[in-house]
């Protein structure tokens, strides 16, 4: 059965949109690399929201400091939770202590290869996918993806 993820995690205060956006295009080669390897995620997404915006887009290339970004990371998986995360750190684990360094209170957490049950409980805390109001998830399929990429 597939499982959604929706982790938001606040920029820290006084960083620029363009920071966060020039660290995410050295991280995502490596990043879609472990995605294909790992085999599990049918779909995902890295976006970055600006809360002091009414429609929530940042000015991607502003250098000036903000307190207002966050961090998305939204995903469809298979299996059980805890499995997705360690598969993630065995492969990803210097990219996630990128990405945390860019977030409140992601220092605590780093290196996550050290942290892995506090990266564990940091996400299940922020995954909005598994919080009141925002729980309903629908999928079209009960495929996992190693069927669906058999089939095609």
């Amino acid at each position: 059965m597939t499982r959604p993820l929706t982790l938001l995690s606040p920029v820290l205060p006084g960083t620029s949109a363009a920071t966060v956006v020039a660290r995410l295009a050295v991280l995502l080669p490596k990043i879609n690399v472990a995605l294909e390897s790992i085999g599990t995620v049918h779909f995902a997404r890295l976006i970055l929201l600006d809360r002091s915006k009414a429609n929530l887009r940042p000015d991607l290339l502003s250098i000036l400091p903000s307190n207002n970004l966050v961090i998305g990371i939204i995903t469809s998986f298979d299996g059980d939770f805890k499995t997705y995360i360690h598969d993630f750190v065995a492969q990803l684990s210097d990219e996630f202590d990128a990405l945390l360094s860019l977030t409140v209170g992601g220092a605590a957490l780093t290196p996550v290869v050290d942290h892995v049950a506090e990266f564990e409980a940091f996400i299940g805390r922020n995954n909005v996918s598994e919080h009141v109001p925002n729980t309903y998830f629908y999928a079209a399929y009960e495929h996992s993806v190693q069927e669906i990429l058999a089939a095609i």
